[in-house]
């Protein structure tokens, strides 16, 4: 999910004043701990999330985080496909022979600049929403606690991810020449008998 940071995470809510007196924010000079990094792993098909967080983003890190999707994934599953960007710990040394080690496992290097080909990445807007909007961390150690809690929370009201636009934003269709009439409608509106 990229660095996140202890300090203010702004939400949707507008700020009330009291009667008369001017709307006021507490200004956030920016980050007060260490700042860590949210790895994750998502299975689209089910909508299970799984997550880990480091302080650092280190080849050692990923390799850790690898090792705990292998005992997170079914068993049984025979493909394993990691649709990871090109940063540079994505393809080291150390990740060659963890896809030796593991045969399964195929990864695949997203274009760059194609983000959004990788169904993870609308994900991380729900995980950022569920986990830091609208709160204020002191420290790393919360930020780690928001992220555990809101994949728990995912994971307990999961469904499938389709990739696309939601069902409910998108324009209703309009009957075109080609579309049948409503006979029953039509009958009814003119107050007749169908046939």
């Amino acid at each position: 999910m990229g660095p996140q940071a202890s300090k203010s995470y702004p939400g949707r809510q507008l700020v009330r004043a009291a009667e008369g007196a001017r709307a006021t924010q507490e200004i956030d000079y920016g980050r007060r701990d260490v700042a860590g990094y949210v790895f994750g792993a998502f299975q689209p098909a089910t909508g299970a999330a799984f997550t880990a967080t480091y302080e650092g983003r280190t080849t050692a890190n990923w390799i850790d985080f690898l090792c705990r999707v292998e005992g997170w994934i079914d068993p049984t599953a025979e493909r394993v496909y990691a649709v990871v960007d090109n940063l540079n710990i994505h393809s080291a040394l150390d990740v060659l022979l963890f896809d030796l080690a593991h045969p399964r496992w195929e990864f695949v290097f997203q274009p760059k600049y194609a983000a959004y080909l990788n169904l993870i990445e609308p994900w991380w807007k729900i995980l950022r929403s569920l986990a830091l909007k609208g709160r204020r961390f002191d420290a790393w150690a919360e930020i780690r606690e928001a992220v555990a809690r809101a994949t728990e929370y995912w994971n307990a009201h999961k469904h499938p991810f389709i990739w696309g636009r939601r069902r409910r934003h998108r324009t209703p269709r309009h009957p075109g020449v080609a579309a049948l009439p409503n006979v029953a409608l039509i009958c009814r509106m003119h107050h007749l008998e169908p046939v």
